[in-house]
């Protein structure tokens, strides 16, 4: 009894590996349909110093490998466990044999069991079985990625705004770089200085000097007198102010029509008959066409003007400002209605909660519909397919106070009771065969629950067999733990499975909030995967 009681107290941390025979060779079944893959396992225990070498071919006997697993290694004590795992097929009916598969260890071979197996064809009665016509392809009920199409519209929008913001800066920027002059002498005169500063002749550029210093003269006549100097030839333009300034009164002298004149001759020379002038004929041709615009002006009566220039242009500002805000108000109110849009018929189609949940990433929707692992755990092996690896934790009683009774233990978590859900696996094998109660096991783990801060534990019990016919108990029931952070109680939820084999025990311990959709639809998964290895199987193959 007091060994037994020792045991009790020991099962609430998780179990591990009992020692084998030397070179052990198993099957996950013995008969399958054409094409399909027997999984094939083949352990050895041995030292930690020992060299082992698993055989490799393309084929065993008749049956093709397909598959050819990692070497997965547990650590027993102060020995290894190795399983080399195999997928083997035949496309063929008919019974076969798993030949005896040779492992070196330490150079020596040892030769495992041979296994019959028998491949069987799928039998279909045409005569029994109705035939139907073949049905147009439709595609799995809900299998619309809405997420992937929301995250579109969002790029779409988030791309139409951006184009728009740029062309709007673009516009913004060209209209800064328009300066507007509030007289033709104004124009004149910054466009001489800006024609200056830009030294074109100075770098051998005459013929565009030229250019662009006429056409500043030719600009204002025609701005400032209304004649067409800019289509107008020299003569003609000659003439015309002429004809203006005797008409108009203006007083224009002979010598300065004659400056005007001799410099626009020399810019056709230039222009069309590539004429290089010298520095100082440059010099005093541009030093004519100031006098003769300062000239011009002068001879021109002055008139009182209205002031209507700038009140113009602050009107069309402010009417610019009110255009482009007008815009941008559109444009969010249109990005706004196809988000509401888009928005609406997700949810119509999928339901609000499933749109919510995958806009806030919860993390129960993610595990659920993530790729999950499907592992073997512990000895005696727990097969169990899970959504994230159940990682190994530290061995909390394997040391040199260790009661003798206990063989080997070993355990597996994933996650705590703060997430969406959460599992824990143990595995224990004793050199003391006789059997545990198992509603003690439970009794004693559920006060384990306790002493972590679990309150409230309030729970059931009932028979649980699994799908290879290994009867044991499960228990579920709630209980409240409190958030040190928050100080806010949350109740979970718990289902625990309890196995108890002749010298080792297995157990398994899942939990979520209590209420949540997707914890429960992730523990009814892992429950349907739950395979158990038996102890005993084990240790006669």
């Amino acid at each position: 009894m007091r060994s037994l009681r020792i045991l009790f107290l020991i099962l609430a941390s998780i179990p591990v590996f009992g020692q084998q025979t030397t070179v052990q060779m198993s099957v996950d079944s013995t008969a399958k349909k054409i094409g399909a893959e027997f999984r094939v396992t083949v352990r050895t225990t041995v030292d930690t110093a020992d060299i082992v070498k698993f055989p490799v071919a393309p084929r065993f006997g008749n049956l093709e490998v397909i598959r050819n697993y990692k070497v997965d290694t547990i650590e027993n004590g102060a020995k290894f466990e190795l399983i080399k795992r195999y997928g083997l097929t035949q496309f063929d009916q008919g019974k076969y044999v798993i030949p005896k598969l040779p492992v070196k260890i330490n150079g020596e071979v040892y030769f495992t069991d041979a296994i019959p197996i028998e491949v069987a064809v799928v039998k279909v009665d045409t005569l029994k079985q109705k035939m139907f016509d073949i049905k147009t392809v439709v595609g799995p009920e809900g299998s619309t990625d809405w997420s992937l199409l929301w995250l579109l519209l969002v790029v779409v929008i988030l791309l139409a705004i951006a184009i728009w913001y740029a062309k709007q800066k673009k516009a913004a920027a060209s209209l800064e770089k328009v300066v507007v002059y509030k007289t033709p002498i104004d124009k004149a005169t910054n466009l001489l200085k800006s024609l200056e500063s830009k030294q074109l002749w100075q770098k051998g550029e005459v013929k565009a000097y030229y250019s662009e210093l006429t056409d500043i003269a030719r600009t204002y006549i025609e701005e400032e007198i209304k004649i067409p100097a800019l289509e107008s030839t020299t003569a003609e333009l000659i003439v015309a102010l002429k004809n203006v300034a005797k008409q108009k009164k203006y007083k224009l002298s002979a010598d300065t029509l004659e400056d005007l004149k001799q410099v626009l001759m020399q810019a056709d020379l230039v222009k069309f008959a590539k004429s290089k002038p010298l520095e100082f004929e440059i010099e005093a041709d541009k030093q004519r066409i100031e006098k003769t615009i300062v000239t011009l002006h002068q001879a021109i009566p002055e008139e009182i003007l209205e002031e209507e220039s700038p009140v113009e242009e602050l009107q069309e500002s402010r009417a610019a400002k009110k255009r482009r805000k007008r815009q941008v108000r559109m444009l969010v109110a249109a990005s706004i209605g196809a988000i509401a849009l888009c928005l609406g018929t997700w949810i119509a189609i999928s339901g609000y909660t499933e749109v919510k949940d995958t806009l806030l990433f919860n993390r129960g929707k993610i595990l659920l519909e993530g790729e999950w692992i499907k592992s073997e755990y512990g000895y005696p092996g727990i097969t169990i397919e899970t959504p994230t690896v159940l990682k190994r934790e530290k061995k909390t009683l394997l040391n040199a106070a260790q009661p003798a009774q206990i063989a080997n233990m070993q355990s597996f978590s994933s996650g705590d009771f703060s997430d969406a859900f959460s599992i824990s696996i143990s595995t224990l094998t004793s050199k003391d065969t006789t059997q545990i109660p198992l509603d003690k096991i439970l009794e004693e783990t559920l006060q384990r629950l306790e002493r972590n801060n679990a309150r409230n534990i309030i729970g059931d019990q009932g028979e649980f067999t699994t799908p290879n016919g290994i009867s044991g108990l499960r228990g579920i029931g709630t209980f409240s733990q409190i958030n040190t952070l928050t100080n806010k109680s949350t109740k979970y939820y718990y289902e625990l499975f309890i196995f108890n084999q002749e010298g080792g025990i297995q157990k398994i311990l899942l939990a979520h909030p209590e209420g949540d959709s997707y914890g429960k639809k992730i523990a009814e998964r892992v429950i349907n995967s739950i395979e158990l290895r038996q102890l005993n199987n084990n240790a006669g193959n």
